[in-house]
């Protein structure tokens, strides 16, 4: 049953817990461990100071952000950098997808990261009881399953993350009452004061910033999930969330400031914290929830990735449905990729404390750009509030700023992994845009009044010997009034294709997962046709047998004669013969590229050989599809001096007038 996420209901605040706080919610596994650097740190001054950072940056970023302002920046119920990238991008504001790749690039690298340290956090509590239990294979062992479940979808055990999720909030809840009744005064670092004195008068203070980041890591997700669980669902359920994350940090604080406190080896202040006898419950659920929100950040990766190739900012990628219900998608080189990236984590840092120097840094970048884009929105939207906004988000950007300085220490610790990963994200997405913007140089459609007339006098042309009787040329023309100009060029630009009757075909993935629906537009009487072929979304793609199916109807109602365009054959066999054309454009040796075009050209090539196959894109038999490469001019085209070395080509005069060839006469013009 969908959920009706515009309205409130508590289904839908329990579904919003499992969904979207997975990884804000197990922040508590490693945040004050960062900020102790693993207990090395537990004065008065610096456990009070991290504590009052952690509660004012919840209460400024993740709520007064997020919360307030960002949910209300939806795109149509959908959140995230790339709703807000629709959003300006309508509005033909061109300097907005720089800070939209780079926050699809972090938001890739953090998504390598959380899984590996969320759940090795969560896993190294077993050293609490057997310092020797080697965790390691554990950790490696749950993100390969992980990984693999995706292929089979997660309905059904999507069911039981929220209850779970409610679970370890509470659990979280009820550790931190029980340690804050040992020592109630840590309730004072709400006063801004002590987050003040760490960051100005305490040696090294400021950088423990980059250890208290990581408390609002999963904020982004309060947005970017927007649209499964809607907005008033979001707020409802993080009010009552949030409340058990700041009494986990309290108690976490109260435990670290109480007497004789100190960590032994391989130990954590978050299992310290647990009562001896309820230690096995407590990994076990700390593990579930790491790996719900781990759950939670690959299918946001999904969503990610799905939503940047529709707007034409990736190349397409095979996208599977494993539920009748849309949105849930399965990427799957998206999945093996993420699945490499994390084991990648694991071998390099092999422990949560040393990944922590590594994550965080990616997600502040992503937060930046996030303000930059939402501030500029709220700005055109509410015009009259002008003054207002620049201020509040000039306080937003300010605090992220700082915390973008004290994450750069972290780069030769870690965070040289991750600015590695962000960058590199980052400039294939913006080489494979800039190599788009050039494809766009050339002209897209032809109009079919041009077509029609060509198409019927090369039928009429006896010299051009029939190629097939059916030729059926995918398009991506959404209307019979056009045609693409790539297709155009291969029917009449090359030899002439000369058919008994050409089809254009054009696939359109509806939203109900089944169901075939087609509609027949004549171009030419018995010659040519435009099919709008529609197909749910779980419907195998049998376009072939689909073809030859309209065809029969056609013929059994007369609108063709079904016969063989080949006299040979005629009569012969049941059905004629079908060939389909699948097109790849190439960009022409003849254009003058420079070099940073080149280097757009040869990315833009190696991420689409990434992805989806001609054939395999429209969901053809590859055994009777021929793919065709169709040069295209996207820049200036050289213009190449040549001088002719001889001129009279008459027989008598040739011995008269031959000069000998001298390579000095040829004048170049450097391409």
């Amino acid at each position: 049953m969908a959920l009706n996420t515009s309205k409130a209901s508590l289904a839908g605040v329990l579904i919003t817990i499992g969904i979207v706080f997975g990884d804000i919610g197990t922040s508590p596994l490693y945040v004050f461990q960062a900020i102790t650097e693993g207990g090395k740190h537990i004065s008065y001054e610096w456990i009070m100071g991290g504590l009052s950072c952690v509660i004012w940056t919840l209460i400024l970023l993740a709520t007064t952000k997020y919360i307030y302002f960002a949910l209300n920046a939806d795109n149509k119920g959908e959140g995230g950098i790339f709703a807000l990238f629709a959003l300006l991008k309508s509005k033909r504001i061109r300097w907005v997808i720089i800070p939209a790749l780079i926050g699809c690039a972090t938001l890739m690298a953090d998504g390598f990261i959380t899984p590996a340290i969320s759940i090795s956090s969560a896993v190294e509590g077993i050293n609490n009881i057997n310092p020797d239990f080697p965790v390691l294979p554990v950790v490696v062992g749950i993100i390969i399953a992980l990984f693999a479940v995706q292929q089979f979808g997660t309905a059904a055990i999507g069911k039981a993350f929220g209850p779970v999720m409610l679970v370890w909030f509470g659990f979280l809840g009820y550790l931190g009452l029980i340690n804050i009744s040992e020592n109630p005064a840590v309730l004072a670092a709400f006063n801004p004061y002590y987050a003040y004195n760490l960051v100005v008068n305490v040696d090294g203070g400021f950088w423990v910033l980059g250890a208290v980041f990581l408390c609002t890591t999963g904020a982004e997700a309060l947005y970017s999930d927007l649209g499964h669980c809607g907005k008033q669902n979001t707020r409802i359920s993080w009010g009552l969330m949030s409340v058990f994350l700041v009494l986990n940090y309290l108690g976490q604080s109260a435990l670290c400031l109480s007497p004789g406190f100190k960590l032994e080896a391989k130990e954590t202040i978050f299992y310290a914290m647990v009562p001896e006898n309820i230690l096995p419950f407590a990994i076990g659920i700390a593990t579930a929830a790491t790996i719900i929100a781990s759950q939670a950040l690959i299918t946001g990766v999904f969503t990610l990735m799905n939503e940047a190739i529709k707007l034409n900012l990736w190349t397409n990628l095979k996208v599977k449905y494993p539920t009748d219900h849309r949105g849930q998608i399965y990427i799957p080189f998206i999945n093996w990729f993420l699945m490499a990236g994390c084991l990648l984590v694991i071998a390099v840092f092999q422990k949560s404390t040393a990944m922590e120097s590594a994550y965080g840094l990616a997600i502040t970048i992503n937060m930046v750009m996030t303000s930059i884009l939402l501030c500029y929105l709220l700005l055109l939207k509410y015009p009259k509030m002008k003054i207002y906004y620049l201020l509040i988000f000039g306080v937003f950007t300010f605090i992220e700023l700082i915390f973008l300085m004290s994450n750069l220490g972290k780069v030769i610790h870690g965070g040289w992994f991750t600015l590695i990963l962000s960058t590199s994200f980052f400039a294939m997405l913006f080489l494979y845009f800039k190599a788009r913007q050039l494809r766009k140089n050339i002209t897209a459609y032809i109009p079919m009044q041009k077509v029609i007339p060509l198409l019927n006098a090369v039928k009429s042309d006896n010299q051009l010997p029939f190629e097939a009787t059916n030729l059926v040329y995918p398009t991506r023309s959404n209307s019979p009034t056009k045609l693409d100009s790539t297709v155009f060029y291969s029917l009449f630009r090359k030899r002439p294709r000369r058919v008994q009757v050409v089809w254009f075909l054009h696939i359109d993935i509806i939203s109900d997962p089944w169901g075939v629906h087609y509609t027949v537009n004549e171009i030419i009487d018995k010659g040519c046709y435009y099919v709008n072929l529609q197909l749910g979304f779980k419907e195998e793609h049998r376009i072939e047998y689909m073809m030859k199916k309209i065809h029969s109807k056609m013929v059994e109602k007369g609108e063709l004669s079904g016969e063989s365009a080949f006299e040979s054959v005629r009569g012969q066999f049941d059905h004629p013969d079908f060939k389909f054309i699948v097109l790849n454009s190439r960009i022409s040796m003849d254009n003058l590229l420079t070099p940073f075009q080149a280097i757009c050209v040869k990315a833009y090539r190696f991420i689409k050989a990434t992805g989806l196959k001609p054939a395999e894109d429209f969901g053809l038999d590859k055994t009777n599809v021929k793919v065709e490469y169709i040069p295209i001019t996207v820049t200036k085209q050289v213009d190449q001096e040549m001088v002719e070395d001889y001129e009279d080509y008459s027989s008598s005069n040739k011995s008269h007038n031959f000069r000998k060839f001298n390579p000095g006469n040829i004048h170049n013009v450097d391409e």
